[in-house]
């Protein structure tokens, strides 16, 4: 093991940034996509509501390891050779990103739409008889007091993203799976290896629930 970190430790090291990296662009855009998706669920229009609820239910029911490869190799097929544009070509972080963003983005837009509805619908109603349009409501009241119940979630939704960064190593990104590849194909030294990712990974994973712990607490006391 004392091989391992002294001979591969930077590049494992390096491998968790880019993992910790795939996974912040993922909770980014993921935070983008469920925000648009959870406010349509909500609304009144029939139609809004449809479409969102195709999309969560489309992406959470697509394997992840299936819709990486779909958006690594069927997205350039499809539009370099069936639609015959061509030109596009996508690196395994953009795929990745991509990957994480949809999936993730699909629970976030549950996570969102819970926390809307979690606030008393009388606040709505009385911010809208003092003259205040619909989306104006929805900024300036509903959706404050909704992010305070929704923080907590949304981290454990970033832990999850980051623990799924792990299938996208069937597309080649350099995240630590990949790496733990290419060092117990080096070494074989099986054990060891996973032993230390997982300990990297539980060590991580740990301080994002300490912290979704802490600011649970703050919450409440602050409510």
């Amino acid at each position: 093991m004392d091989k391992i970190i002294s001979v591969y430790g930077r590049l494992l090291l390096t491998a968790m940034g880019q993992t910790l990296l795939l996974a912040l662009y993922g909770l980014f855009f993921a935070c983008i996509i469920g925000m648009i998706a959870g406010i349509m669920s909500v609304l009144k229009s029939k139609v809004s509501r449809a479409i969102a609820m195709v999309f969560v239910n489309l992406i959470r029911g697509v394997p992840m390891i299936v819709l990486a490869y779909l958006i690594y190799f069927g997205v350039p097929y499809l539009w370099n050779t069936i639609l015959g544009f061509g030109g596009i070509t996508l690196s395994a972080l953009e795929a990745g990103s991509i990957c994480l963003a949809l999936n993730c983005g699909a629970y976030m837009a549950e996570i969102i739409r819970a926390g809307i509805q979690s606030v008393d619908v009388g606040q709505m109603e009385a911010s809208r008889s003092l003259g205040l349009p619909y989306w104006r409501s929805m900024q300036r009241v509903v959706l404050p007091q909704a992010i305070r119940t929704m923080i907590p979630s949304i981290i454990n939704q970033f832990i999850i993203t980051l623990k799924d960064t792990s299938i996208l190593s069937v597309i080649g990104f350099p995240e630590l799976v990949n790496a733990a590849k290419n060092v117990v194909a080096a070494t074989f030294m099986s054990f060891q290896t996973w032993a230390i990712v997982g300990s990297m990974y539980l060590i991580i994973i740990l301080l994002l629930q300490w912290a979704a712990k802490v600011l649970e607490r703050r919450l409440k006391y602050e409510s």
